[in-house]
């Protein structure tokens, strides 16, 4: 059963509020939040910026600082238009809405891609799409000759589904933030065109892949026909995502944003927050990516027969943690706990938070809220768990 417990809550596992929670011995135990990059907080410029933002009714399409935001990603990414929404599930959901306008359209997809698993299905209970999910290899993408297969078979039949869109995405979560290279897009991209479909990314973190491979955002878009685009996950702002695309595929997008509830009036506000996190983007998300790969070697340095970690396979801001010997949802429960003990043994009481990724792995994600000296104290934490639990 994969990534099936990754949005589940552990059983025992309670959440502090604060980043600081309590004292053992006269030490105050520190939080440190590695579930996801969602957990990302406003800073004091994303904040000043919001409270001083120009607004507008962006419903009328009146909110200057909503269409800065718009049109300053457009440029980024390099399409005609975009168009400010709530949630990247709802990006994604009116992306395959807009390229799907038929019910009973099939979309194909990686079966452990974040639309398939983490969206509720909407692409079918919504608008009446049929996901055909296709096996996901190590690296987050698909199997060539397997797509070309999938978007053949149905190819001017009457009996099969008509395939309208494959969707990808870059970078991918349950692959632990693997980079999609830029041929394998191009590559898609010729397969679906070829077969009378289109291509339409997953971009949540996007940001995170042109980093890790020093390229303009517009490089990993000029394949796809449509891209989705999130600024609360590590841009840090607190709400919203984009939909990119053609111009007139952005003004259907529009008429179904207002469908799905997504309309907003005084949006300003948080379009301000994502800009302050777009110009920062080049600055923090780096950062995040060395700390990953910091912990990734400092890990396996530990080289503990329970955990084990692959540092050629962390390309961004995640890290997945293979674990033998116990379930990964007490490994979570253990990182969590403060005694004592620990206090006496390191000097430090931490409380480290994530999830269980699969039945045989956990998985971090660093942000800009887990600065370089908490990185070292998720280590020292892992170690001492780790020498606890050996026999």
């Amino acid at each position: 059963m994969l990534r099936r417990l990754a949005r589940a809550a552990v059983p025992g596992l309670r959440v502090p509020w604060a980043r600081w929670s309590g004292n053992w011995a006269g030490v105050p135990a520190q939080v440190v939040d590695l579930r996801s990059d969602t957990v990302t907080r406003p800073g004091p410029a994303m904040r000043r910026a919001m409270a001083e933002a120009l607004v507008g009714d962006d419903d009328y399409g009146e909110d200057p600082t909503v269409r800065e935001l718009q049109e300053k990603a457009a440029e980024l990414f390099g399409v005609e238009r975009t168009l400010f929404v709530p949630t990247n599930t709802m990006a994604n959901l009116i992306s395959v809405m807009g390229h799907c306008r038929r019910r009973g359209s099939q979309v194909l997809l990686g079966q452990e891609c974040h639309l398939h698993v983490y969206e509720q299905g909407g692409v079918a209970q919504i608008a009446g799409v049929h996901s055909h999910p296709l096996p996901d290899m190590p690296h987050g993408t698909l199997d060539l000759n397997e797509l070309e297969r999938a978007l053949s078979r149905g190819f001017g039949s009457s009996y099969h589904p008509v395939c309208e869109l494959v969707c990808l995405e870059n970078t991918h979560s349950s692959a632990g933030g693997r980079v999609l290279p830029i041929d394998y897009l191009r590559q898609v991209r010729l397969l679906a065109h070829t077969y009378g479909a289109r291509v339409h990314l997953d971009g949540a973190r996007l940001m995170n892949a042109a980093v890790a491979l020093r390229v303009p955002p517009a490089r990993l878009v000029e394949h796809c026909d449509s891209i989705s685009f999130c600024f609360s996950k590590g841009l840090g702002a607190p709400v919203g995502a984009l939909v990119g695309g053609s111009k007139d595929f952005i003004e259907e997008a529009w008429r179904l944003r207002k469908a799905l509830g997504g309309g907003m009036r005084q949006a300003g506000v948080l379009a301000a927050a994502a800009l302050v996190g777009l110009a920062e983007a080049e600055e923090v998300l780096p950062r995040d990516h060395e700390k990953a790969q910091r912990f990734a070697t400092g890990l396996q340095d530990l080289a503990s027969p329970i955990c084990s970690v692959d540092p050629a396979a962390v390309e961004t801001n995640m890290v997945l943690v293979q674990v033998a010997g116990l379930p990964p949802g007490e490994l979570c429960q253990r990182l969590q706990a403060v005694s004592a003990e620990e206090v006496a043994r390191t000097g430090c009481a931490v409380s480290v938070l994530l999830f269980p990724w699969t039945e045989h792995s956990v998985r971090t994600v660093w942000h800009r809220d887990v600065s370089a000296q908490d990185t070292e104290l998720v280590l020292r934490k892992w170690e001492f768990v780790l020498r606890e639990l050996m026999p």
